[in-house]
């Protein structure tokens, strides 16, 4: 057995450690799913399609494999540049991974939505695809049963006929990540896909997000809750600043964090802030306890909303927002 090394647990020769990339369309569970396997919260959830706009790495620890979860953008047909880059970032992300693990609601019948993202997948010939039929909770036991055939179907059909899989998926698991309903057979069935390996990050560590990522997400987040539909899709959140707040005692720090929150119209932004300021002020709230407890330290958090005309359609823009 190798040393132990700063930061990483000894490790034997039959060690696990690689990378599974969940993908799906919008709001098939991806990033709940992504929070239960690794027991904490490292990706931002909302029932608004689209949420998550970054490849967010979360990392499962046992004593004998290391799974690094990449949860990605749905998978879309793009209707604007910002949409062509997120499904660009995701074909990208699943080249570099060891499995796929697929995102099928159990609640919603397989779609085109579902078919387009199989035959994206069948650009990685290589790669072995698990199907992870999710929010099984909100269906019954027959419901559940005719989804599974039907995502069997979809495997066979798609997946087989270009080489990826002799019979279409891997596996195919039901789970539910808010019930807690299959997380760990999820965990264990992928990590038994990954090559032998020491560990990939020091025992502890849940995420590699840069901290002002994780920090933008948490305000989107709160943002997106009670918002209109057309919403979302309008919303890129950035961290213009973190510093520690000058003249502090050691024992009572503060960190002033400045975030700016973009939209596209003057409408947009008017719902953002709310009447007399109490929306805005809500987001301040839910996203400062988040905040909080993923620096661990006390924070005074400074939001204010622009108004960035199309940003989603202008790559300068886009890139002056980090996409």
């Amino acid at each position: 057995m190798p040393p132990q090394q700063d930061g990483f647990a000894a490790f034997d020769e039959n060690f696990r450690a690689g990378f599974a990339s969940l993908v799906g369309r919008p709001n098939a569970g991806k990033s709940t799913l992504t929070n239960a396997l690794v027991g904490d919260k490292v990706a931002i959830t909302s029932s608004k399609p689209q949420t998550t706009r970054h490849t967010i790495r979360g990392i499962v620890h046992r004593s004998d494999f290391q799974l690094v979860l990449v949860d990605t953008p749905g998978l879309h047909r793009p209707r604007t540049l910002l949409g062509k880059r997120l499904n660009g970032l995701v074909i990208d992300t699943l080249s570099e991974v060891d499995v796929v693990g697929f995102c099928i609601p159990a609640d919603e019948k397989v779609g085109p939505g579902d078919r387009f993202i199989a035959a994206q997948l069948t650009k990685l010939p290589h790669k072995r695809v698990i199907a992870l039929v999710t929010k099984v909770d909100k269906v019954s036991r027959e419901d559940l049963a005719e989804q599974l055939m039907a995502v069997d179907q979809l495997g066979r059909e798609h997946l087989a006929q270009e080489g990826n899989q002799a019979g279409g998926f891997a596996e195919i698991i039901p789970v539910s990540a808010l019930e807690g309903e299959q997380t760990e057979v999820v965990v264990e069935q992928l990590a038994a896909m990954m090559p032998q390996s020491p560990p990939l990050y020091p025992e502890g560590e849940l995420t590699d997000e840069p901290e002002a990522i994780m920090v933008a997400e948490l305000v989107r987040e709160a943002a997106l809750e009670d918002v209109r539909d057309e919403l979302p899709h309008s919303i890129a959140v950035v961290v213009e600043e973190m510093v520690p707040r000058e003249d502090r005692p050691a024992d009572k720090p503060l960190l002033d964090v400045r975030v700016s929150i973009h939209v596209e119209r003057d409408s947009q932004k008017a719902i953002i802030i709310g009447k007399r300021g109490a929306r805005l002020k809500a987001i301040g709230t839910d996203a400062r306890a988040g905040i909080v407890k993923l620096l661990g330290t006390p924070v005074y958090l400074d939001l204010h909303v622009k108004v960035t005309k199309e940003w989603q359609r202008d790559p300068k823009k886009l890139g002056r927002l980090g996409f």
